[in-house]
């Protein structure tokens, strides 16, 4: 089995600034610049056989390079319960048209529909049981966020490896657009 998910790497200068934003939560575990991306497609842990046939099928996807953006932050959860704090995507037809591309792609090789809205983002933190106030207080400090724009010419197929440290995230295939 391996873990997998089709995403979009984020530009190492835009990552550098994403990370001088890392602080001011007390617990937060915050991710590394290397594990910075735009999530298109999340597989999950796949046998060989059917990795192939989503890495086979992500080889079909057509596109042409476009541009995004980030702006703004949120964070998944409520209460108690926020989970992480995430750099968002500015909308983009583009990038829709893509991820649904690679929605198609994971059907045709046989993994099951994704029934959640896709929300494009950064994570730049996963938090457990954070205080409230201090994540709103995150997120206000950082809802001016604006990244310039960066083209995206290309996604990739990356496996996902857990250490003590936290997943680890490794590229195994690049699609050019």
């Amino acid at each position: 089995m391996i873990r997998l998910f089709a995403a979009i790497a984020i530009p190492y200068e835009l990552g550098e600034d994403l990370s001088g934003r890392q602080s001011g939560l007390d617990g937060a575990r915050w991710r590394p610049v290397e594990a910075f991306h735009i999530t298109l497609r999340f597989a999950g842990d796949l046998p060989e056989p059917t990795a192939d046939d989503f890495d086979s099928a992500l080889s079909a996807v057509r596109g042409k390079p476009f541009e995004l953006q980030l702006e703004s932050t949120g964070a998944f959860g409520d209460g108690r319960d926020i989970h992480a704090v995430w750099a968002g995507v500015a909308e983009s037809e583009p990038l829709n048209i893509l991820q649904g591309r690679c929605e198609s792609a994971a059907r045709k090789a046989g993994l099951k529909p994704e029934t959640r809205k896709y929300r494009p983002h950064v994570t730049l933190a996963y938090l457990s049981h954070p205080d409230p106030a201090a994540v709103a207080d995150w997120l206000q400090r950082h809802s001016w966020l604006k990244s310039p724009p960066f083209k995206v010419d290309r996604f990739g197929l990356y496996s996902s490896h857990q250490t003590h440290e936290g997943s680890r995230y490794r590229l195994e295939r690049e699609y050019l657009l």
